[in-house]
C-alpha cells in the first residue's frame, strides 16, 4: 500500500458529508481540481474506489463507507492524542475548535474577547451553523465543544447550561396585536410568521411550542438568518419568534415590537456540550468553566 496523507483522509471525509466535490472545495477553500486530485491520490494508495459519479454530484462506495465509518474515529482519537500533548503545555498556550448554533453569534464574539484577555495564548477556531450542522461537527469529532439552545438527545454529550435563553414573540411597532396586552397564544393563529429553515434549533423550538398550544402555524416565509428575519419583521412581512438575546437593539430603536403573549416569553437555555467520551485540553475545559462561570453574568449585562 502506498502512503497517504492525513489531508487526503479530511479531504475525503468532507466530499462524503457534501456530497459533492464542488460543495467541498468551497468550504475547504481550494480548487475543485484539488479535492479531485486529493481524492485520487487517496484511491491509488489503497488501489480501489471510494467515490464514485452520480448525475452531477457523487456518491460513496462500500469501500468509501467502510472508510468513513474507521477514518472518523480515526479523526476522533487524534482529537484525544492533541488534548494529551496539550496537558503537558498547560494553559499557556492551545487550541479550541469551536462549534456554535448561529443565534449565539450575537454574544459569542463578546465572551470569546472577555476569555481571550484571561488566556492570552489560546487560539479559538469557531465555526458558526445551524444547529443540525453543528451535531454534526460534534458526532464526526470536528468540534471540542458546541453552544446550543437544547442538549442533544440522540448523542451521548455533556450538556451543561451557563445561560438563560428567553424565547418570545415580535411584530412590526404598527402592528393590531403590538398594542394589545395578555394576548391568547390562539389569536395568533390569524397571522403569517417569518421563520427560520428547517434544522434550525429556533424553529424546532417554535414548531414544538404551536403543536403544545394546539394552534396552527402560518408560514408566510423560511428565512436562513436572524437579521434577515428582522428585517422582515420591520418591513411588515410576518409575526416571527425569536430570541430576546438577537433583538436588543431593534426593541431599544423601537423598530421591532414585543407581543405580551400568554405564556411568553418562553425560558429555555444555552448550553455548552461535548461528547460524554471526549477528553477535553486544559483549552477547552478552561473555555467551558468561563462559561459556565461567567457568562450567563456577562450575556445579561450585554444583552
Amino acid at each position: 500500500m502506498r502512503p497517504y496523507t492525513f489531508k487526503q483522509v479530511q479531504t475525503f471525509m468532507e466530499v462524503a458529508r457534501q456530497g459533492s466535490v464542488s460543495k467541498a472545495a468551497e468550504r475547504l477553500f481550494v480548487t475543485q481540481p484539488a479535492v479531485s486530485m486529493q481524492i485520487r491520490q487517496l484511491e491509488d494508495a489503497f488501489g480501489l474506489a471510494l467515490v464514485e459519479p452520480k448525475g452531477r454530484n457523487i456518491q460513496i462506495t462500500a469501500a468509501g463507507e467502510a472508510f468513513l465509518k474507521y477514518a472518523t474515529n480515526a479523526m476522533g482519537q487524534f482529537k484525544d492524542l492533541e488534548a494529551l500533548m496539550a496537558e503537558h503545555v498547560g494553559l499557556k498556550k492551545g487550541r479550541i475548535d469551536l462549534a456554535v448554533v448561529s443565534t449565539s453569534k450575537y454574544f459569542i464574539p463578546m465572551l470569546l474577547v472577555r476569555f481571550g484577555k484571561l488566556h492570552t495564548g489560546i487560539n479559538v477556531q469557531l465555526k458558526i451553523d445551524n444547529r443540525e450542522n453543528v451535531l454534526g461537527l460534534l458526532e464526526r469529532f470536528d468540534a471540542d465543544l458546541v453552544v446550543m439552545g437544547r442538549a442533544p438527545s440522540h448523542l451521548d454529550c455533556e450538556a451543561t447550561p451557563f445561560a438563560t435563553n428567553p424565547l418570545v414573540m415580535v411584530a412590526p411597532p404598527d402592528h393590531p396585536l403590538a398594542r394589545r396586552k395578555n394576548l391568547a397564544f390562539e389569536a395568533l393563529a390569524d397571522y403569517k410568521f417569518v421563520v427560520r429553515e428547517e434544522g434550525s434549533g429556533t424553529r424546532a423550538a417554535m414548531q414544538r411550542l404551536f403543536e403544545d398550544q394546539h394552534t396552527l402555524l402560518k408560514v408566510e416565509m423560511e428565512m436562513p438568518s436572524n437579521e434577515t428575519i428582522k428585517q422582515a419583521v420591520m418591513a411588515g412581512m410576518g409575526l416571527s419568534f425569536l430570541s430576546m438575546r438577537t433583538i436588543r437593539h431593534e426593541l431599544a430603536s423601537g423598530h421591532i415590537a414585543l407581543l405580551d403573549v400568554q405564556g411568553l416569553p418562553q425560558i429555555n437555555h444555552w448550553y455548552v456540550t461535548h461528547l460524554s467520551g471526549k477528553k477535553l485540553s486544559p483549552a477547552a475545559k478552561a473555555f467551558k468553566s468561563f462559561l459556565i462561570e461567567q457568562g450567563g453574568a456577562l450575556m445579561d449585562t450585554w444583552s
